[in-house]
């Protein structure tokens, strides 16, 4: 894929630039890796809320500032390319990252919107730390939306701030009093976060956004004392006992009068921070390919060197067992060409080149991908772990982990991980409100069929009888009024349709090159239409749409029972 849409010197500078992959597995192994500890108080009973993060850690975050990420996407040395660049060296990495890009991905995220939105100040003082290659001198950033009556509805955001009347060099000063639930990357240098300065009434609407220092003061020499970790009254309650992402410092944390600087307009919060959002969904959708191609990779290394029937014959030569990994490869495949779609879609956007129906799609596919990516990858990284028999359950050979760690790009809806599948659903049912989008994204499917050649249509000819259904069926269920049970079924749909297309549209290019692997290419189009599941996502949207009113009464007396509806 990468051959298509590469800059000329894209290959050979990622190759170049990898070579420190050995370097990162060592960085994170052993004892250099370990969860956060906090110390709430000092030998004399003060608050001092001190964090201590390993070294792994650290290092993991500053070799990857070192290779530019975030810094390549905005550099922008291969112009629409470099996002496409950047996430590739993502992709290599994250599987032995320690989920290092949580935090690098939000301060991808905020450079975005100070980048956009920011005061000249912050773009002057703040930007540059925060895409910098030194890690001496760069910052991270924290997301704080999270909160404890709303989770993922930040309608119901509690935190309220209140101007001083003062203008900081940064912007407009305010002083925020509230809790926020769900902090992740809590030992970056600032946060962007959002509060209320409207009426609770308003409900999201009445939300601002707002640059957070952790410490005060922010700027100073590098000789300088680090001031203490309460020196903005941001407290640390206790860190969090998470499933997965253990060396991840995630916190609940209350902010008591603590200094923070308007970004954008006022009460246009949603608005503001919605740059981080779309950026972060990518960067989740990257960790869930990355997860996965790890996995993959273990199970296929072990296929080529695991001796079967008394040692006479590798487990690669097994049949049964090597569909298993094809059709784990299989969709692989798909979610890298979809995530690997949207990135293309996100690096021409912020280059100024996207046509109009490029950015409605952007739109409609950055929630899509992120959902469809997470449910695909958790669970091809379970087959793989299988794939090693009851090695693959110990601990020591990484699958573990790796599927942890993957877990919550599926199930968090909060902070960086920006919405369980049912929230992105329900976004990506917002976006097709727009008749425009939903027809971009129809018209260039439809473009992309049409582009097949005759000998390769006549090959596909099941597969794209599948596709054209699952494509109208989507165009059907998306219209005015969708039915309540329709918008996760609907997001798979997206998913599979998007992925088939890219698919296809690559097969079309390696068919017209005569490439050596097209008749594979043209093979993974056929079976990820016809057996990848994309025809049961069509039953499923059907159902939702014929019998929604009635299903739904009867999910609730399965989950609940009688007695509750008798209750209601």
């Amino acid at each position: 894929m990468s051959s298509r849409v590469r800059a000329s010197s894209f290959e050979k500078s990622v190759n170049s630039e990898l070579i420190f992959h050995a370097a990162i597995r060592s960085l994170g192994s052993g004892s250099r890796v370990s969860p956060p500890k906090l110390t709430q108080y000092d030998q004399w009973g003060r608050r001092i809320d001190e964090l201590e993060t390993s070294e792994g850690w650290r290092d993991l975050k500053a070799l990857s500032q070192r290779e530019g990420i975030p810094g390549i996407f905005y550099e922008r040395k291969y112009g629409e390319h470099s996002r496409s660049y950047g996430f590739t060296k993502m992709v290599l990495m994250v599987g032995d990252s320690h989920e290092v890009f949580c935090p690098l991905s939000m301060t991808d995220g905020s450079a975005r919107v100070i980048e956009l939105l920011g005061s000249a100040e912050m773009k002057e003082k703040i930007l540059p730390r925060l895409i910098s290659r030194d890690p001496a001198f760069a910052f991270t950033s924290g997301q704080w939306m999270t909160e404890r009556p709303g989770g993922s509805d930040v309608s119901q955001t509690e935190t309220v701030a209140t101007p001083t009347g003062s203008n900081n060099a940064f912007g407009p000063q305010y002083i925020l009093n509230g809790f926020k639930w769900f902090s992740s990357a809590t030992d970056s240098q600032i946060s962007v976060a959002l509060a209320r300065t409207g009426s609770i009434k308003d409900g999201s609407r009445g939300l601002s956004l707002f640059l957070v220092p952790l410490r005060l003061p922010l700027l100073r020499n590098p000789t300088d004392p680090v001031p203490p970790s309460t020196s903005n009254n941001i407290f640390v309650h206790r860190l969090k006992n998470k499933i997965g992402t253990h060396i991840l410092p995630t916190a609940e944390l209350s902010l008591e009068s603590t200094e923070a600087y308007l970004i954008g307009g006022l009460n246009q919060g949603i608005k503001n921070i919605s740059p981080v959002l779309n950026i972060t969904r990518l960067w989740s959708a990257i960790a869930s390919v990355g997860g996965l191609r790890k996995c993959l990779a273990i199970a296929t290394a072990y296929a080529r060197v695991r001796t079967i029937a008394g040692g006479t014959r590798l487990l690669r030569d097994a049949p049964l067992h090597v569909a298993q990994l094809a059709s784990i490869s299989l969709v692989y495949r798909a979610l890298t060409h979809l995530t690997f779609g949207v990135i293309r879609l996100l690096g021409k956007a912020e280059c100024g080149v996207a046509a109009e129906g490029e950015l409605k799609m952007l739109r409609m596919l950055t929630p899509t991908v992120k959902a469809f990516a997470a449910e695909k990858a958790c669970a091809g990284m379970e087959d793989a772990m299988t794939a090693l028999g009851g090695a693959g359950y110990m601990e020591e050979n990484g699958f573990g982990r790796s599927i942890r760690d993957s877990l919550v790009e599926k199930y968090v809806g909060m902070g960086i991980w920006e919405g369980t599948t049912t929230v992105l659903a329900l976004d990506l049912a917002r976006a097709a409100q727009d008749p425009a989008t939903l027809k971009a994204f129809i018209t260039w499917v439809e473009e992309v069929v049409s582009s097949c050649p005759t000998d390769l249509q006549e090959r596909l000819q099941e597969p794209l009888g599948i596709l054209n259904g699952a494509l109208s069926e989507l165009g059907a269920s998306l219209q005015k009024p969708i039915a309540p049970l329709v918008p996760r079924p609907a997001l798979m749909i997206t998913g599979y349709v998007a992925s088939t297309a890219l698919l296809l549209e690559h097969a079309i290019w390696s068919h017209g090159i005569g490439h050596s692997e097209r008749d594979t290419d043209a093979e993974i189009v056929y079976r990820w239409a016809v057996e990848g599941g994309m025809v049961s996502a069509v039953e499923d949207v059907r159902r939702a749409r014929q019998n929604g009113n009635n299903r739904g009464k009867a999910n609730s007396l399965i989950a609940f029972g009688e007695s509750e509806r008798a209750r209601l």
